[in-house]
């Protein structure tokens, strides 16, 4: 494989033994401003003001999540939500936030319906390779976890969800550990910490490289074995309130018999995740094909603020070639293990230890002043060298510790112990959405959201490591404050919905397209309404008080083939 590359590979073997001890001087400030303001996609001045909403004519957002908050709701004018399940608890989301919500419900008497888009556990947390971070190590400490969480930052972090998430990581890795997640350890059986971008000290607890896939093992045997009802293949489509700002439900859409269902809620959960498949200004992604940022339009129809709409993380290292692997991560372990950044010339050009935005706008940067390496296909990266790892480390290290990346390449006959890879930023994690305060709790009453769909924990940049804690975290936290602080049962409208269509109606030139999309375009899987709404089928060992389904019909996806 890539016999095309043959003379720049032979380039790159002959040039790794100047390279092993030789170190990239650090940027200045200065220059690391300048880098990212002429190269990181957040400064390419694609935002625009968001023209309806809570925070209309002040939230900026690109153009893509301008057109997703502005959209009207899929449901018709004359839909009249009548409860068909009722339950204490409606955790909108199975990945790790929903599900560690969920366990933090357990005992406390209160029914939980978890709904999912697809099944439970088919989240972004299950592809998370890198790990996660807490200060474990004796030489480490909550303060520097929170020193460099800011820092990667930029300082746009709110303070006080920092602070929660850098205390409760201790606690959250030996809760995991409890439940049964394998973190590698050292001989002396502490956990085996390893550095990572904008660490100060190595922090980073990991399960090899399928470190997302352990913790969402772990988390979805204990809530299948647990008190918590799943609803899989169920979309949330709009939020119901009781008229006087409190939410009190949610319509979901199942996905395979394109039924309504009207939930009755005294609390509603939103882990609903991030907005990857959005395709931003056109990158691949590393996202889930459900993470289309459902959350933002539900709670911004509600009158939630959003934060940060115009700052995403393109993860420096996506799959480049071969074209089936397009936008899949190789995981930033990798260069912490000692794998480096080439550009077309054989060059470093960056420390491949620094934080997130500035790897990426450095590769950008390569590829743009044409030191990049162009693909028959005609995609265009730069080279990871992943067989200095074993060099450095010795042989056998990507075996140990890299499994998944010799497995998703060998089978195109790439072997990274011997070959670099090529790579490119992907799209890769949202860094804004709902404001929360430290309990997961939003400005609406009853409406509670965690994990990858809130804003101001990470900033506008995130570190390697602290999504996976993020989840667990606020997960936890927001179930705990529902318990504490659940609302009675209310009644079951759509007023805020009503309340926004008046507004919306007002303007001219919005897009047209409803939302949530639920599915990326190119999976096929868009939704419309039938022309006869039917009732919704009643799920099996629940209350149900009445009509108020409708029904959706998508295309056929798997229709021309």
């Amino acid at each position: 494989m890539m016999e095309w590359a043959q003379d720049a590979l032979a380039g790159i073997e002959a040039s790794r033994e100047g390279r092993l001890n030789a170190a990239f001087p650090e940027m200045t400030p200065a220059e690391t401003s300048a880098l990212l303001e002429q190269f990181h996609p957040d400064f390419k001045g694609l935002e625009r003001t968001v023209r309806v909403g809570p925070q209309a004519g002040e939230l900026k957002g690109l153009a893509e999540v301008a057109d997703l908050l502005e959209a009207d709701s899929p449901l018709p004018g004359e839909f009249a939500p009548k409860p068909d399940i009722e339950t204490d608890v409606l955790i909108i989301g199975g990945g790790g936030a929903g599900l560690a919500a969920a366990l933090a419900l357990q005992g406390t008497g209160l029914q939980v319906l978890v709904a999912t888009k697809l099944r439970v556990g088919d989240a972004n947390t299950l592809m998370a390779e890198g790990g996660i971070q807490a200060a474990v190590g004796p030489d480490d400490s909550p303060r520097r976890h929170f020193a460099d969480t800011v820092a990667g930052g930029h300082g746009h972090n709110n303070p006080d969800l920092v602070h929660r998430l850098v205390q409760d990581g201790v606690p959250v890795i030996e809760w995991l550990t409890g439940l049964g997640v394998h973190f590698e350890r050292d001989g002396d059986l502490s956990y085996r910490a390893k550095p990572g971008g904008g660490t100060s000290v190595p922090r980073v607890l990991s399960c090899r490289d399928v470190t997302g896939l352990e913790i969402m093992r772990v988390l979805r045997d204990a809530v299948l074995h647990g008190e918590a009802k799943l609803l899989d293949h169920h979309a949330a489509v709009e939020l119901c309130d009781d008229g006087a700002g409190r939410v009190t439900g949610a319509v979901l859409w199942n996905t395979r018999t394109r039924e309504l269902t009207t939930v009755s809620a005294r609390a509603v959960l939103l882990a609903t995740g991030g907005s990857g498949q959005l395709r931003l200004q056109g990158f691949s992604t590393s996202n889930h094909v459900g993470a289309t940022g459902d959350g933002l339009v539900l709670a911004w129809r509600q009158g939630c603020p959003l934060l940060h709409m115009d700052s995403f993380q393109y993860h420096p290292t996506g799959s480049v070639y071969p074209e089936a692997l397009a936008g899949q991560l190789v995981t930033e372990a990798a260069r912490s293990f000692g794998a480096q950044l080439l550009n077309a010339k054989g060059e470093r050009f960056i420390d491949e230890l620094a934080v997130r935005d500035v790897v990426a706008s450095a590769i950008i940067r390569e590829v743009e002043e044409g030191r990049g390496v162009t693909t028959p296909p005609g995609r265009k990266g730069v080279w990871l060298d992943t067989p200095m790892i074993e060099r450095v480390k010795g042989e056998g290290t990507l075996a140990a510790n890299f499994p998944g990346l010799l497995h998703r390449f060998g089978k195109y006959g790439i072997d990274p112990t011997r070959q670099p890879v090529l790579v490119y930023p992907t799209l890769h994690y949202q860094n804004g959405g709902i404001q929360i305060d430290t309990n997961g709790r939003t400005a609406r009453e009853g409406l509670w959201a965690a994990g990858e769909v809130t804003g101001g924990l990470h900033g506008t940049n995130r570190l390697m490591g602290n999504s996976l804690l993020d989840i667990i975290v606020f997960g936890r936290r927001a179930g705990s404050s529902i318990a504490e602080h659940i609302p009675q049962r209310g009644p079951v409208t759509l007023s805020a919905l009503i309340r926004f269509r008046e507004e919306r109606n007002r303007l001219e030139g919005l897009p047209e397209r409803p939302a949530p999309w639920l599915f990326p375009e190119a999976s096929g899987l868009r939704f419309a309404l039938k022309e006869a709404p039917t009732p919704s089928a009643q799920m099996p060992g629940t209350s149900t008080q009445g009509g108020g389904g409708g029904s959706f019909e998508p295309p056929d996806p798997f229709s021309g083939r």
